[in-house]
């Protein structure tokens, strides 16, 4: 299982690297000083380190998982001035996404109260301009993008899907018809960052960035597994296709920095993953997922401490965000996913073991 193996290389990197004691969080940062690096709070980085730890437990079933989920929320909690809810919507539902994933892989009900309080209060954000949407951030109930938007739509699918309330689907359509209407290109699938951030209606068609491709097909997937119908998943596919003609380079998804654009490739390839999941044809995506993964260890790593590049084609800096980590983190356990499921290539990985 060389993905396997590649996966918990990367995640024991994560912890003896990032893991800070003192406060029970990830630093942001490596190297990271006498902690200087963690004056900034990255409420949504430490969300998809929740993420990247659930996928960890539920790849090993290892109690280690367990205890680092654990130490974490309570880590998260305190820097948060002991609550949940934050500024940002979008943050919010990738913090109770996580939190929905971490109870589902140990059934800790302190996390289930998490997600639940989380998602009420992200229902909050939506509102009545630009003819609905939820907003990206409480003190600006104007602007609506997808980020704030198809991670909603995710998060609610799921609560259906682990507590059956129908009132959480039918949130989960009213958004995803809101966001394909307003954010999704009817020519291309391709889908847009956002819309009315200057307050004049207008579109931002030229953010073009891999994260809003990946969370709509995340969206189109859920609602797919709840209901089966086709057209969600033509959506994601459509969207899938339209994300490799628009940004792929020389076969490899775009180095979008190390802030808050590590983690977009990274959103990218786990919900890629996803839709290989429900795919009849999950072969393609499967191929396109391990040609990211084979430059990402082949070259876009520091084999002395397993950390990753913002460019899964060069050699990473001393410098290493969380973010940047993370995303790597992603790809590799989805390419486990999936070689758990006998998708990834016996012929790459044969030559790997030679």
């Amino acid at each position: 299982m060389v993905w396997a193996a590649r996966a918990e290389e990367a995640q024991q990197a994560l912890e003896q690297l990032y893991w800070n004691s003192s406060i029970n969080m990830y630093d942001i940062e490596i190297p990271c000083p006498d902690g200087a690096c963690n004056t900034i709070f990255h409420y949504w980085w430490m969300a998809h380190a929740v993420d990247a730890l659930a996928d960890g437990l539920n790849r090993t079933g290892h109690a280690d998982y367990r205890v680092r989920l654990d130490a974490f929320y309570e880590g998260i909690l305190q820097r948060n001035n002991g609550a949940w809810p934050n500024e940002l919507y979008d943050d919010m539902e990738w913090m109770a996404i996580a939190w929905l994933r971490a109870f589902q892989a140990t059934g800790a009900e302190k996390y289930k109260a998490a997600a639940l309080l989380l998602w009420e209060d992200i229902r909050t954000g939506w509102n009545d301009h630009v003819d609905g949407g939820i907003a990206w951030q409480k003190s600006q109930l104007d602007y609506k993008n997808t980020p704030a938007n198809a991670p909603a739509v995710i998060l609610a699918a799921r609560l259906y899907q682990a507590f059956g309330r129908e009132e959480d689907l039918a949130w989960a359509h009213n958004i995803y018809n809101w966001l394909k209407a307003k954010l999704v290109d009817p020519a291309t699938g391709f889908v847009w960052d956002g819309l009315n951030r200057t307050g004049d209606g207008s579109i931002d068609k030229d953010w073009k960035f891999t994260y809003c491709q990946g969370v709509f097909i995340g969206a189109g997937v859920e609602l797919y597994r709840i209901t089966k119908d086709a057209g969600y998943l033509r959506d994601a596919e459509r969207t899938a296709k339209a994300a490799c003609d628009e940004l792929l380079r020389e076969g490899l998804w775009p180095d979008e920095g190390d802030g808050d654009g590590g983690l977009f490739k990274g959103i990218l390839v786990r919900y890629l993953g996803e839709l290989a999941s429900v795919s009849a044809e999950p072969a393609e995506l499967a191929a396109l997922l391990e040609l990211q993964g084979q430059a990402l260890w082949t070259h876009g790593r520091d084999t002395v401490r397993n950390v990753f590049s913002t460019s899964w084609g060069v050699q990473p800096e001393e410098r290493v965000t969380l973010s940047t980590q993370l995303s790597g983190i992603m790809l590799l356990e989805q390419l486990a996913v999936l070689e758990k499921r006998s998708l990834t290539s016996e012929i790459q990985t044969e030559e790997v073991r030679s």
